[in-house]
Parts: structure tokens; C-alpha cells; sequence
């Protein structure tokens, strides 16, 4: 099927298949196919198609404007995170929490890691197949002869929007996409704006500096909305600052971790996390009891942030150098001196050689294995990478992850599976026996 996306490829249907499904009912399958198919309109930052995508789905009475302050309306509350590297273990924990509370929450996350259906949650529980096909289906028809057309993350975040409406809930946890300022959540008006540390990544789209990138995140803040960031690098503070400044929005940096009680997910950086979740909470006024958290944060689960599978295999998403040094810091404290056997895929826009310094001193050995993604640095390039950082390092090459987890099991050391978390989505999914379940997804 030479020129069809690799998505339709993988659910096998053509993009002419897509075209004709029309007033029949469409199957799941079908429905991604053809929201998979929006990638090839690529990455365009940008609120117009959003806006009017959610005004059409929603009615105008959601829509209050399209000035850069307001935006869609819930009734309901919002907590908007953006940021680097924490994002998802931040959401994840304010909608933890509130939900333990007994509030009614949605939860809108990306990428997924082994289904579409994980990025819309409400209560908890994902968006069902039926109910991905039909709001697919009805902003296939609505947006058809769009020029230019939304995008795959725009479609989404409408998706996503229109379900939480219909669902009646009381908290939106909304995790941006890319950036902050131009990407499609931005255009919900939110109760609190939440900022998790700014480091580099995505510079093709939201520059080359620390600035430059900050300036793109602190976008999601609004007039009069208070802001709550964890600890940034200065550069990085000081547009939090001058961006809350200009907009007359209360700042409060939260500089301590959570410290009253255990917190489930490993590693120091989760307690910042953790303290940064619930200053957020209270900045949008909603109420929680001690016990809530306490409950939650002992027992919350967020898979591929140094998730412990067996008593061998650690799988972390970490997928720029500054969440690669958080992941060697956190097996440090987890594991001491004792080295991983490392399996690593990495995709080719990241930071190739960055990800290889900051994991080769936590590595006694690597495997570096071809993963399902056209998007990931050919294993072999990788290797020549990590022979460059480390010379003294074996490495070997294999062609499936199947093939790399028989030789990293070939010994005693704890495994390490990370680089990516469209390559943990792999992983669980191989490991769960969901292998065909597993669907192409846009990071």
C-alpha cells in the first residue's frame, strides 16, 4: 500500500477505504484509521480550529470568545498542566485525588501507551470503543471539507471535550499536548494553571532556548488565574514570573516535596510532583481531606513511570535527557550501585547522545532493539552513539523487543526498559499478551 499512513497500515485499511465509509456505521477500527490518517496534515499549533471545532460540537453557549484570555467554558472546574517532563504523573494525581474525594473527574492525557482509549477518562474508567466511534464519526462529518483541516491532536482534544460535557463531571485535568501557548487545550478556560519543570524538548516547534521553550509553555496562563509551578531553572522562572505578572495571575512556587505520608509512585521527583498536584487542587478551590490524599498517594498507580513489572524488569517512559538523569537518579536511590541491564529505544528527534550520557553510568550492559515506530532512531545509529559515550560498554542490536527481553534475561541484573514512551506502550503491551491490541500513537 504504497503512500497509505503507517496507522492505516497497521489496522489494515487504505486510505481509499477511509474516504468511502460514509453514512454506514463505521467499526473502531475504522474510526482510527482514519483520525490516525490526520498525522499526514503533520503538527500545526494554532487555536482557530479548535475553537471552532468545539463551538460546532458543543453549541455556542460553551463558547465565550476568542480572545488569547477566554475561551471554551465548563461548568465545572479545570486544572490545565503543562510543562516538560511530569506532566502525566501531575494529572494523573490531581485526578486521583479529587476523584478519591468523590468528585466526578475527567482526565485528558497523551500520548497513550497501548490504546487510544486511554488518553479520555472519566471516573477513571477510558472512553469506550462505541463512544470513540460515534464522536469520531460525527466530527469526520462536521469537519470534511475543512480547509485547513484539524489535526490529529485537535480532533482529540475535541473528542475528548465533548465527552466530558456528556458525561456531566465536576474536575477537568487537562494535559497539554505541545507547548502551552498555541496547542489545542490552550483554548479552554481554565481554574489554575500548572506548570511542571521546563527542560529542553521539542525544540523544532517551541525553539532552541530555555526561554524561547518556557515563553511557549507559560502560554497557558490567563488573566486573574492563579498559576502553581514546581521548582524551574532560572531561566525558566523568570518567564513564569513575567508571563504571571503581565496576566495579574497569583504565583506560588511549590519548592518542598510531599513528605506527610507514603506516595506509590518511585522516585523523589514524584513527591515534588505530588506537592505540586495538590497546591493545584487548593488553588482551584477544591476541597479535599487529608485522608483523600493520604489514601490516594499511597495506592495511585501511573504506568511506565518507573514501574516495577516483575521483580527483574523497571519501565520508564523517559524520553529527553533531563527525565533520563531523573530516571538514573531514581534507580540510584531505588537500586545503589547495582547496574541495569539496559534495553533502549530512543526516537530520532530526541536527543540522541544526551539520553546515552545521562543512562550509560546506571548501565552494565545495552540492548538496543528495532521497535514498531518509523519515527525511532535506527538501532544501529544508536549503537554508534552509545559506543561514542561509552566505548567500554557492551552493546548488542536485535531486531524485535521480544528478541532484546530473551537476552537481557540471559542474566541476573535488573532490566531497564526505556527511551520512549511509545516504546513502553510496546512493551506492555508485549508483556501484557496485548501485542494486537496495540495501537500507533502520536507523542
Amino acid at each position: 500500500m504504497v503512500g497509505t499512513p503507517r496507522s492505516q497500515r497497521i489496522l489494515g485499511i487504505s486510505q481509499r477505504d477511509v474516504s468511502n465509509i460514509p453514512s454506514r456505521r463505521i467499526s473502531y477500527k475504522e474510526a482510527l484509521a482514519w483520525l490516525y490518517g490526520l498525522q499526514r496534515f503533520g503538527i500545526k499549533l494554532g487555536l482557530e480550529n479548535i475553537r471552532l471545532l468545539t463551538a460546532e460540537l458543543l453549541g455556542s453557549g460553551e463558547f465565550q470568545g476568542a480572545g488569547g484570555d477566554m475561551g471554551i467554558s465548563f461548568p465545572c472546574k479545570v486544572i490545565h498542566v503543562a510543562g516538560t517532563n511530569g506532566k502525566g504523573s501531575a494529572c494523573a494525581m490531581i485526578e486521583s485525588i479529587c476523584r478519591a474525594q468523590g468528585y466526578r473527574t475527567g482526565l485528558f492525557i497523551s500520548p497513550h501507551l497501548v490504546t487510544f482509549r486511554e488518553r479520555i477518562r472519566v471516573n477513571g474508567q477510558m472512553i469506550s470503543k462505541d463512544e470513540v466511534t460515534n464522536g469520531l464519526a460525527t466530527i469526520r462529518n462536521l469537519t470534511t471539507q475543512w480547509d485547513p483541516h484539524p489535526t490529529f491532536f485537535e480532533v482529540t482534544t475535541a473528542l475528548a471535550l465533548k465527552h466530558f460535557r456528556e458525561t456531566k463531571i465536576n474536575i477537568v485535568v487537562l494535559e497539554t499536548g505541545l507547548g502551552g501557548r498555541l496547542d489545542a487545550t490552550n483554548a479552554v478556560q481554565s481554574d489554575v494553571s500548572v506548570m511542571t519543570p521546563i527542560d529542553f524538548d521539542h525544540q523544532k516547534w517551541l525553539g532552541n532556548t530555555l526561554t524561547d521553550i518556557a515563553g511557549e509553555k507559560a502560554g497557558i496562563i490567563k488573566a486573574g488565574v492563579p498559576v502553581v509551578s514546581a521548582p524551574q531553572q532560572p531561566e525558566a522562572e523568570r518567564v513564569i514570573r513575567i508571563r504571571s505578572a503581565e496576566c495579574d495571575a497569583p504565583l506560588q512556587f511549590v519548592n518542598e516535596a510531599y513528605s506527610r505520608s507514603p506516595v506509590a509512585l518511585r522516585g523523589r521527583h514524584q513527591k515534588n510532583n505530588a506537592a505540586v498536584a495538590i497546591t493545584a487542587i487548593q488553588a482551584a478551590n477544591i476541597q479535599v481531606d487529608e485522608s483523600a490524599i493520604v489514601r490516594d498517594l499511597a495506592a495511585i498507580e501511573w504506568p511506565a513511570r518507573f514501574q516495577h513489572w516483575d521483580e527483574q524488569i523497571v519501565i520508564d517512559g523517559a524520553h529527553n535527557p533531563s527525565a533520563a538523569s531523573v530516571l538514573a537518579q531514581t534507580w540510584r536511590e531505588i537500586f545503589g550501585d547495582r547496574k541495569a541491564t539496559l534495553v533502549l529505544a530512543v526516537l530520532s528527534d530526541k536527543d540522541l547522545r544526551g539520553m546515552c550520557e545521562a543512562l550509560a553510568p546506571i548501565a552494565s550492559s545495552v540492548i538496543l532493539p528495532g521497535i514498531r515506530s518509523e519515527r525511532a532512531a535506527p538501532p544501529e545509529e544508536l549503537a554508534n552513539v552509545v559506543s561514542d559515550v561509552a566505548p567500554a560498554l557492551p552493546c548488542s542490536v536485535t531486531a524485535t523487543f521480544g528478541e532484546a527481553l530473551m537476552l537481557a534475561r540471559t542474566n541476573s541484573n535488573p532490566i531497564l526498559i526505556t527511551g520512549s514512551l511509545h516504546f513502553a506502550g510496546e512493551v506492555l503491551a508485549h508483556l501484557r499478551g496485548e501485542t494486537a491490541a496495540f495501537e500507533e500513537c502520536a507523542q
